[in-house]
This record gives C-alpha cells, sequence and structure tokens, in this order.
C-alpha cells in the first residue's frame, strides 16, 4: 500500500505534472504565476489562502462567483481585517458553512493587528497560529504560497491516493488518514510542491472522480493498483512478496467487503456508513408592517454568534419538540412573538403559509412557516438578540441563510 520505489515516485511526479500543466483548469486564483524568487508574490496570498476556505465542502463552480466578490471586496488582508462581521456574513450568505468565513476574517485580523502583517510561512506554524487553518488548508497555503515541501490529503486526495494502492479500510478513520498524509508527503515534488499538490487534487477533481471515472484518460495509471486489478482480475489467494498480507492488513478492504468485480476501481475508497441526520422542526414567523413610506416591511432578527448559521439574520423563529399538535405549535410561537412586538400575539391570528424542508450536513430541518400583519405603529421589544425591520430589498442584502430564503419564497 505504500510508494517504496523511488523511480517510480519519480516517473508518477513526472506524469501528473506533464498532465497539470496541460489541462489544469483556468481558475480565478491560479492567475498570477510565480514571481523569479520562487514564491507567490505578496498580492496573491489572500487569493490561496480564501480559495481554500471557500473549497472546503463547497464544489468549484459555486465557489468563483463568491471568490471573485470577495476579492474585489477585500483585495488584502488588511481591508479583511478591518470588515465588520455583518459585511463578511452578507457576502457569505448562500455559500453555506458560515464559521468558515467567521474565521477566515478572524485569522486575517491576528495577522495584521498581533503578526505586524506577516503571515507564517510554513504548514506547522500556519496551522498552530491562525483560527480556522487546519492540517490540510495549512499545508495547501504553504505549498502553494511559500514553496514548502508538504503534502495535503482532502476528499480528492483521499480518492486517488485510496484508488491507486487500493486501500480499502475506512478512508475516514484517523488511522488510514494518518496513513494518506504519510503517502502524501512521500509523493509531492520537491522542486513544485505547490503544483504537485493542484494536480493532484486537479486529478481527483476531474479525472478520478467518485463515480464513472476517466479511467483511460488518467496520466498515473500505470501506478494504479485499482486499475491494474480490474484489467487483471482479483490477485491470487497466495499473493506475490510485493503484494499485501491476506486477513490482517489495516488497509485491505474487509473481509465482508471483498473486491466487487462490477464496480471495477470505484470499490475504493471505502467509507463507513453515515449516520443519518437528525431531524428538527422550527416554527417561523414573517412579520409584516406598513413603513413610513407605505412599503411593506419585515421583522428580522440576529442569531447568536456562536452555533449554527452564527451571526445570521432571519425570521422570528422557534425549535419545537417533535410530534406537536399545530393548536399548540401556535401557541408557542405566539408567546415567543410577544417578546418582539411587547405586546399580546394570539395563535389563532397566525396564518399558516406551509412547511419548507432545508438540508444542513447534519441536520433535516422542517420549519414551520406562518405570517402575520400588524397593524398601527410597532414598538420592538428586542429582548432576546439584535432586530430590524427591512424592506423586500433589504432583506436580500442582510446576512440571510440560503434556508430563510427558501422561507422568503414560500
Amino acid at each position: 500500500h505504500v510508494f517504496s520505489d523511488p523511480a517510480e515516485v519519480e516517473a508518477l511526479r513526472g506524469n501528473l505534472l506533464a498532465w497539470y500543466d496541460r489541462c489544469k483548469r483556468d481558475l480565478p486564483w491560479r492567475a498570477l504565476v510565480r514571481g523569479d524568487c520562487g514564491n507567490w508574490g505578496p498580492a496573491l496570498l489572500p487569493a490561496v489562502w480564501v480559495s481554500e476556505i471557500m473549497l472546503q465542502q463547497t464544489q468549484v463552480a459555486t465557489v468563483i462567483d463568491y471568490y471573485n466578490r470577495w476579492m474585489q471586496k477585500w483585495p488584502t488582508l488588511q481591508a479583511l481585517a478591518q470588515a465588520s462581521l455583518e459585511e463578511v456574513n452578507e457576502l457569505w450568505a448562500g455559500l453555506g458553512y458560515y464559521s468558515r468565513g467567521k474565521r477566515l476574517q478572524e485569522a486575517a485580523r491576528k495577522v495584521v493587528f498581533e503578526l505586524a502583517g506577516q503571515m507564517p510561512r510554513t504548514a506547522e506554524d500556519l496551522q498552530k497560529l491562525l483560527p480556522g487553518v487546519g492540517r490540510y488548508t495549512a499545508g495547501a497555503i504553504a505549498s502553494i504560497s511559500y514553496g514548502q515541501a508538504t503534502g495535503v490529503v482532502d476528499g480528492n486526495v483521499i480518492r486517488v491516493l485510496c484508488r491507486l494502492r487500493c486501500i480499502g479500510a475506512d478512508s475516514s478513520s484517523s488511522a488510514v488518514i494518518d496513513r494518506l498524509w504519510d503517502m502524501a508527503n512521500v509523493l509531492v515534488d520537491r522542486s513544485r510542491p505547490g503544483d504537485f499538490n493542484q494536480a493532484l487534487m486537479e486529478l481527483g477533481a476531474t479525472v478520478c472522480v467518485p463515480k464513472a471515472p476517466l479511467c483511460r484518460e488518467c496520466p498515473v495509471k500505470q501506478h494504479c493498483q485499482a486499475w491494474r486489478r480490474k484489467l487483471f482480475g482479483n490477485p491470487p489467494k497466495v499473493p506475490d512478496v510485493e503484494d499485501c498480507g491476506v486477513g490482517d492488513c489495516p488497509l485491505c478492504p474487509p473481509a465482508t467487503e471483498p473486491w466487487d468485480s462490477s464496480l471495477g476501481v470505484t470499490n475504493f475508497p471505502r467509507k463507513a456508513a453515515k449516520k443519518p441526520p437528525r431531524a428538527m422542526r422550527t416554527a417561523t414567523c414573517v412579520l409584516e408592517r406598513r413603513g413610513c413610506h407605505g412599503a411593506p416591511e419585515y421583522l428580522i432578527v440576529q442569531r447568536p454568534s456562536s452555533g449554527l448559521l452564527a451571526g445570521l439574520w432571519e425570521f422570528p423563529s422557534l425549535p419545537l419538540a417533535q410530534d406537536l399538535q399545530e393548536e399548540r405549535e401556535r401557541e408557542e410561537l405566539a408567546d415567543h412573538l410577544q417578546a418582539w412586538t411587547g405586546r399580546p400575539v394570539a395563535g389563532k391570528d397566525l396564518r399558516f403559509i406551509g412547511e419548507v424542508i432545508h438540508i444542513f450536513s447534519h441536520i433535516h430541518q422542517t420549519y414551520v412557516v406562518y405570517s402575520l400583519p400588524l397593524d398601527g405603529d410597532v414598538t420592538l421589544a428586542p429582548a432576546l438578540s439584535p432586530c430590524r425591520w427591512v424592506t423586500e430589498d433589504g432583506f436580500h442584502a442582510s446576512a440571510v441563510s440560503t434556508a430563510m430564503k427558501k422561507v422568503w419564497r414560500a
């Protein structure tokens, strides 16, 4: 399961980098090229960082527009450090995993105000000193920005390496991940580490994809044990000296999940079954009043500064117990709304709109949506958190989640 032949490692590096030079995608964060000094220019440094944070658990096609708007608004770390969290959330809205944007700004502030504007230059220091920078992000920044010969392991790299070496154990386990990091650090090209790491991720994103991989187009298929197994079938029960031992290897597929010839290379990687997302129900009410110019206005309130959707704005909402009767739902929501309006609200006055489903990574969220028009002048009693009245345009300009946009459409 390891690369022990230096000649094979050298050949794999050359084949992969040659393919990357010919076939790499034209992505905005790759727009600037390396300078004569061998390091990325300082103007690009935020670009590498921002793109890597945005690309965590988000597809490239989705990220590009967000990235371009971000870099136009905050082209330097100094500019980002001086922005407000509200501005960051507004620009991040819809991208998901909102804590990423918050931690990115926190890290920028640390660099500007505590580290005298000097970015850490090694993967070890990046991970140790900057909030929100984990092992993968640190390796990506250090190799691409500073030329440090360190590997990276993300979802694409996991898939490529597991197929290259027929690693069939649970690829989400810490033991397997550690072995993959060791392998990535062995493989990384010492003269072009940033390009090599991007090439490995590019291969997983465009060729060695989860389903229907383009194996015939793969520049490193001659090094891929899964490809060989697809071509020539299972290895003999008595393995050759070079082959893995049978039965006790912690990286082989478990005996209960043998090689499935119909799957070919997509036998790898193997993952443990995901836990089903937990179900949650939340009552949400769109409160409406007439503004001073006659245009309708809607009440939005700010979520807590930590936890799910931290700091974002939403219509007044209340988590509900499962299997709660509708009448009781209305009563609990009406009591909750009274804290905002400062006057009694009757459950019977709430107009039921419908249910809106939104799937977070670990939560199956159902929003039970109501509306309530308010007559006359309404004096808010913001006892719970900041709140404000906004027009339709103001709502869309605020830092609201995709889930709240669904509620609006309903």
